[in-house]
């Protein structure tokens, strides 16, 4: 994909406050990516190099990936991680597997091997503690898994424990305020891909329109067709920071990028700096 129709990379720094983090894990700092749909078609070879320097740049303390490093074939993924395999971090790279990584036939199992082969680990309904015992980080199948089943892999972690959620879809955060979650990092909405300033993604501001505009039609207009809204449900949630309940979400845009292009949401890499409430 040209840097024209998917924009020049945006490093986004956030700051997110975390109730009882413990003095030792004062600033810590992640690095998130997301969506790299590396097929030769939808992440060019200069932006996905551009996005490993700057997370190498920033010296993290932990690299989180949160899914969909294909698009559909599983093969290009041995190339995937071929560049993968330059990031660096001081604690580990972790990793959560998207929808498009289980989809298709044995890409879940391909996928899987070939993260694990540089050393990074796929969390699949698991919790570690790459950073000691006073943070949980916490990795769930994907929303759209048969296993995607919170309720026992959140109830690992003692309530007092801090935590932070790795999720593809963000729609989970919905099911997930039955539970503690400091941070869920998310991304699998590419952030609208296409977005009004100050008024949000178009998919989301034209769904009024769906009920004026005929089915034959919207199925050939971009951001009316019915798979747009089949993506999730909370296209409010699309990109960055929200409150949820008593919960914190950030959603990442991606890297990866589908036609149209983007328009007013680059790709992006995300620096977090963790700080005590």
């Amino acid at each position: 994909m040209h840097w024209i129709l998917s924009g020049r990379l945006s490093v986004e720094q956030v700051t997110v406050a975390i109730t009882d983090l413990p003095p030792s894990l004062q600033g810590i700092k992640l690095v998130q990516m997301s969506d790299f749909h590396y097929d030769g078609k939808r992440l060019s070879e200069e932006l996905l190099q551009e996005a490993i320097a700057a997370s190498n740049q920033e010296e993290p303390d932990l690299v989180l990936l949160t899914g969909d490093y294909i698009t559909d074939d599983p093969s290009p993924i041995h190339d995937l991680v071929k560049r993968l395999k330059h990031l660096e971090s001081r604690a580990g790279i972790y990793a959560v597997l998207g929808n498009h990584d289980i989809y298709y036939r044995r890409a879940k199992q391909v996928v899987q091997e070939a993260l694990t082969s540089i050393g990074i680990r796929v969390l699949w309904n698991e919790v570690a503690y790459p950073l000691g015992p006073e943070l949980a980080l916490v990795g769930l199948a994907d929303k759209w898994s048969r296993q995607f089943n919170p309720a026992p892999v959140m109830e690992q972690v003692a309530e007092t424990t801090p935590r932070i959620v790795l999720s593809h879809n963000p729609d989970s955060a919905e099911i997930l305020q039955q539970w503690r979650v400091d941070l869920q990092l998310s991304g699998h909405t590419h952030g609208g891909q296409v977005v009004i300033p100050g008024i949000g993604p178009v998919v989301s501001a034209t769904a009024k329109l769906r009920n004026r505009i005929p089915q034959p039609i919207q199925n050939w207009v971009p951001f009316l067709n019915q798979n747009c809204y089949k993506v999730v449900r909370h296209w409010e949630w699309a990109q960055g920071w929200h409150q949820i309940g008593t919960n914190q979400l950030y959603v990442n845009r991606g890297l990866g990028t589908y036609l149209p292009g983007r328009l007013f949401c680059r790709p992006e890499v995300t620096v977090i700096k963790l700080l005590s409430k």
